[in-house]
């Protein structure tokens, strides 16, 4: 690959891909580096259009070319989201460590998550007499472990960090929107 090449996006696509971000059991912090990509946003959005996305609020996913999850599973809704970003993007990319391997999350694997409920809500020091675990059909049930998003569904790529940096996102989607496999050189993972 010419690395002068490398960077830069196709001048001339034959269409807008379609492209849906979510986040799941994270911090939010790779859509912050996403946004950190700065005035390549509007470079970038020559080339895509948003469908699903914290960034377009929009809900609902429709059929996408490109999915970007951060954040692992720890809920039901989150491997209800999971699956269906997976039905409906051809491409699924895991974005930053708890995607890839569960993250700060998972820390909570150690525990029993129910006593966990119990000791949050009901013995924690200053909690009021008669106090329960929530128990609404509103709040998504909890999930024994924290799980990594490949452990569901597949994924296509990933793109490791905590987060990856702006420069990174910017690196591997330049590369997947010019049809090549995307290659993060180095400097460009790191985990803060």
């Amino acid at each position: 690959m010419n690395t002068a090449d490398h960077g830069a996006l196709p001048l001339h696509a034959p269409r807008k891909l379609k492209m849906a971000t979510v986040s799941l059991a994270g911090c939010f912090g790779c859509h912050m580096s996403f946004l950190d990509i700065d005035e390549r946003l509007l470079e970038l959005l020559e080339h895509i259009e948003f469908d699903r996305s914290p960034l377009t609020d929009i809900k609902t996913i429709g059929r996408c070319d490109i999915g970007l999850i951060e954040g692992g599973l720890c809920n039901a809704e989150n491997v209800q989201v999971l699956r269906e970003f997976r039905a409906h993007c051809k491409t699924l990319v895991a974005v930053g460590a708890c995607a890839i391997n569960g993250g700060l999350p998972a820390q909570r694997n150690q525990r029993d998550v129910g006593q966990m409920l119990v000791d949050v809500y009901c013995s924690h020091r200053g909690t009021a007499s008669g106090c329960q675990v929530p128990n609404d059909p509103e709040l998504p049930l909890p999930l024994n472990h924290v799980h990594p998003i490949h452990e569901v569904v597949h994924v296509d790529y990933f793109l490791p960090g905590c987060p990856p940096s702006a420069d990174a996102i910017w690196s591997f989607l330049t590369d997947l929107l010019a049809g090549r496999t995307p290659q993060l050189g180095h400097g460009l993972i790191h985990y803060d």
